[in-house]
């Protein structure tokens, strides 16, 4: 494992950009940016422009390691180039952007008020490949709809699981059991989330540092034990549909926690801003979640 990076990750200012739109939200993500389906056939045309996207963000001035802590790629993104550099590479020997990798394959169906995620098929190569390309970490997400006593410790018992295997292959997981911001239950939910996490984290040994990426919480500072806990590098918040002043209002309540966010992070950036105006847009909203993830 990079020190470096892990330094970064432990103690550098910012947030981490969350730039892992897959193939289900690619569609969303590009039509947001101005880019109607009419405007291209088929995947390769949809992720050529995703990743023409994503290079405009990381190319831009606004987007460095003094403001964003890291950023989370797509698996494509990750095998692209950016200015003729591997994204990773490029993330961290030029922004000095720790990279980490979105790794699940989508959600199985509901049940016992959860989604838990799919069977992750060919996982150890994928992780093999990432730390070979620079990538520091990885990410995964699972959701809870309701706060169920079998279905809320299953996820977290899944993600910890999982997380182990991507420590075996010397990259941090950061493990997101997300709390659907919409759950007729989410005070309670998280709850129950904040035990089960706390079970897993005191039976991790002291080589076994994972991040967790959690939903802004209904009570202010829920999470502090989990923030304080000496086998976490990073808890970070995800804006789960906010928008990004109300994100913001909430990440700047919890103290400890610092931004994850994606469509919160790129709201109102379109193709057609010229280079000025996408810059400017950009960099007043790194700023604000920057500031936010200060508290």
């Amino acid at each position: 494992m990079d020190q470096d990076m892990l330094a970064h990750a432990t103690s550098g200012t910012g947030f981490i950009a969350a730039l892992d739109q897959s193939g289900g939200s690619t569609p969303k993500a590009l039509g947001l940016y101005g880019i109607a389906e009419t405007e291209y056939s088929g995947e390769v045309e949809m992720f050529d422009l995703m990743h023409a996207m994503r290079t405009r963000i990381m190319t831009s001035p606004a987007f460095t390691g003094q403001r964003v802590m890291g950023a989370i790629l797509f698996e494509q993104t990750m095998d692209r180039e950016v200015e003729g550099l591997g994204t990773a590479d490029y993330l961290w020997n030029v922004k000095r952007v720790v990279p980490f990798l979105k790794v699940d394959k989508g959600l199985a169906d509901e049940a016992n008020g959860v989604q838990l995620m799919k069977d992750i098929g060919g996982l150890d190569e994928l992780l093999a490949r990432a730390r070979a390309k620079g990538v520091f970490g990885t990410k995964m997400r699972s959701v809870i709809k309701l706060a169920d006593t079998t279905g809320v410790p299953a996820i977290v018992a899944q993600q910890f699981e999982i997380g182990r295997q991507i420590l075996a292959a010397g990259l941090v997981p950061i493990i997101e059991p997300e709390v659907d911001i919409n759950s007729p239950q989410k005070a309670e939910a998280e709850e129950l989330l904040r035990a089960s996490v706390l079970e897993h984290l005191d039976a991790l040994d002291d080589a076994q540092n994972v991040m967790l990426k959690l939903t802004l919480p209904e009570q202010d500072n829920l999470y502090q034990s989990l923030v304080e806990h000496p086998r976490v590098v990073r808890v970070v918040a995800l804006s789960g549909g906010y928008s990004r002043q109300d994100a913001n209002a909430r990440l700047a309540r919890n103290h400890g926690m610092i931004a994850s966010f994606s469509r919160a992070l790129t709201e109102g950036l379109t193709a057609q801003q010229t280079d000025a105006e996408f810059n400017a847009v950009l960099d007043t909203s790194i700023q604000g979640i920057y500031e936010a993830s200060l508290t």
